[in-house]
């Protein structure tokens, strides 16, 4: 089965609305997951910061930066949910103005328990973002034309880290911890406003199906999308393990400073960025969005693997260029996950698909950082990159090529 239109993303909006209206809600949409992530991804580049001014272990350092993806866990279904019922537009808006007030409140607080909560606070609001944008540009693109925009949209969490790998060091050294999240607030404000005033829902079908049925619900009786959910899950490990501690790294084995660490992890989310828009453009060439994901996660699995040996007997610029290169082939499958997701749910469910789609990712995304942090503290960056390509090539055999394109 190629791509088709049946269970076309969010809807037919693709060839109901003009072309530029349809490129200014992909750039709303990227924009908005941008600023979220900025802060929900960034937190990482504040370990140093935070281990220094808060005096906490590399594992509590670890912890604290997991609890936006905690509260973006518990809340992703649930704005899923609200986005199929009222329309993407109230999501976004109103989830980017509780992030902004959970934000404002970590200004004022002190602490790892009520930095935590607050952080928290801010990751379930943003969650509104993950569960809504998505469904705005897919809302609003052709089947031929998806994988690009969602790889496009989907450069908003490399593009974000870059913003905060870029932005974050050198406002920590400057003014503080307090200075870098006075950044992130601000950027979620004036998302807030921008996108309440310009984004427009895509047009719905209608709520039933002809006859009078309700839409199916796309579980049951398949095992389709859940197998892409955890490959895509598998595929989080490595992204994270590198995108939470290749700063670490060079700072602590390579012994760069913070600021030089930072701006090359801002370039290994540069390339991570055109990744995911290379691998959307592949996937609308070759008719699938899985033969590609599978590819890209055997490559995955080699990077790691490499980096690992170099991390464990010779971490020397290879190492440091091999980092670069995994920030961008891990972050590559991403936006093809979710498109496929998106697809074969159909409209009514997309929004709760990709909610269920979000948990997945996130619930790994929140472990990584507390793990992989003790497996650095007990075995060195060795084992943690190892374990990285053991997702990579456990997901190969997860996607479901064979059941969703009929072909290996």
């Amino acid at each position: 089965m190629g791509i088709t239109d049946t269970k076309a993303g969010t809807g037919t909006a693709a060839t109901a609305g003009g072309g530029s209206r349809r490129w200014l809600m992909l750039a709303l949409g990227t924009a908005a997951q941008t600023s979220s992530f900025a802060f929900v991804y960034g937190l990482p580049y504040l370990i140093p910061v935070l281990r220094g001014s808060e005096r906490l272990s590399l594992s509590q350092a670890g912890l604290l930066v997991a609890c936006p993806t905690v509260g973006l866990l518990l809340a992703l279904y649930a704005w899923g949910a609200a986005a199929d019922r009222y329309g993407e537009r109230v999501v976004l808006a109103s989830g980017l103005g509780l992030a902004t007030l959970a934000l404002t409140a970590a200004l004022l607080v002190h602490g790892l328990v009520l930095l935590g909560l607050m952080f928290a606070l801010a990751g379930a609001a943003g969650a509104s973002v993950s569960a809504a944008s998505g469904r705005v540009v897919l809302g609003w693109f052709p089947p031929e034309q998806r994988g690009l925009a969602m790889g496009i949209r989907q450069t908003s969490t490399p593009l974000g880290m870059l913003v905060a790998a870029v932005s974050m060091p050198p406002l920590a050294a400057a003014y503080g911890l307090r200075g870098a999240l006075l950044f992130v607030t601000l950027l979620s404000a004036v998302m807030t406003v921008l996108v309440a005033l310009l984004v427009v829902d895509p047009p719905r079908p209608p709520r039933t199906a002809p006859g009078g049925a309700r839409p199916a619900l796309p579980y049951r009786g398949s095992r389709t999308l859940w197998r892409i959910h955890g490959a895509s899950a598998l595929m989080v490990w490595p992204q994270f393990t590198v995108g939470a501690f290749g700063l670490v790294f060079l700072t602590d084995v390579r012994h760069w400073s913070p600021v030089a660490a930072g701006q090359l992890m801002a370039c290994g989310q540069a390339l991570a960025a055109c990744c995911r828009i290379g691998a959307g453009r592949w996937s609308d060439a070759v008719g699938s969005r899985l033969r590609p994901m599978r590819a890209l996660a055997g490559a995955v699995g080699a990077a790691s693997l490499l980096l690992a040996a170099c991390a464990q007997w010779w971490p020397s610029a290879a190492s440091v260029v091999l980092l670069v290169l995994l920030c961008g082939l891990s972050a590559s499958t991403n936006g093809l996950s979710f498109t496929s997701v998106a697809e074969l749910a159909g409209p009514r469910w997309a929004g709760r698909a990709l909610g269920v789609q979000n948990i997945g990712q996130n619930l790994t995304a929140s472990l990584a950082p507390p793990v992989v942090g003790a497996l650095i503290s007990a075995s060195g960056y060795g084992t943690a990159f190892a374990c990285a390509a053991v997702c990579g090539v456990a997901a190969i055999a997860v996607v479901p090529v064979r059941a969703v394109d009929g072909a290996a």
